[in-house]
């Protein structure tokens, strides 16, 4: 399946800047500017490229400064209830201040983590159901079996000649 992915190199290089950047964070807090830089070429590269991102990627990245988000290092977590008492994790960028909410519900799974949206798991073109083709599939009639509908058989008219076929032609309606 990773032999089929169109722009194999760009996401590779997208992974290798998440990786840096997460790197450079590790190795010593005071490069925030660096690991910064990396991200917002990430986030430049991927749009530029039209290109989607992992969710658990995007989750990490600030949408304001495009800092990583390292809870104790870039970003405070703090556990909060909301008033129909659900829990709610909230990410705030040291940064710029921006915040980041999400709920923690150990039931919710991701659309990307479903078995459904996996491509392999898709129904085909065929698949819809047996001895049937789905309607974008379908193929109409051809000019020639739409002239035999209107005029009989082609193989009568070039014989008899187009003067002995009789067409009916429906009433007209009365003008009122």
């Amino acid at each position: 399946m990773a032999g089929n992915v169109k722009d194999k190199e760009a996401f590779q290089r997208l992974n290798f800047l998440y990786q840096a950047a997460h790197c450079v964070l590790s190795q010593t807090s005071e490069n925030v500017e660096l690991a910064r830089f990396y991200c917002f070429t990430q986030k430049t590269i991927a749009k530029r490229l039209v290109l989607r991102q992992d969710p658990s990627v995007k989750r990490t990245l600030c949408k304001k400064c495009c800092s990583l988000l390292v809870p104790g290092v870039t970003a405070t977590a703090r556990q909060r209830t909301t008033k129909h008492r659900n829990c709610m994790t909230v990410l705030r960028c040291l940064h710029c201040g921006q915040c980041k909410r999400f709920l923690n519900n150990p039931e919710h799974r991701l659309w990307v983590d479903q078995p459904e949206a996996q491509l392999e798991n898709q129904s085909q073109p065929g698949d819809f159901y047996p001895g049937t083709t789905p309607l974008h599939c379908k193929q109409g009639p051809s000019t020639k079996e739409l002239k035999e509908k209107a005029d009989g058989p082609i193989s009568q008219l070039s014989s008899t000649g187009p003067s002995s076929t009789q067409h009916q032609v429906p009433p007209s309606k009365p003008k009122t």
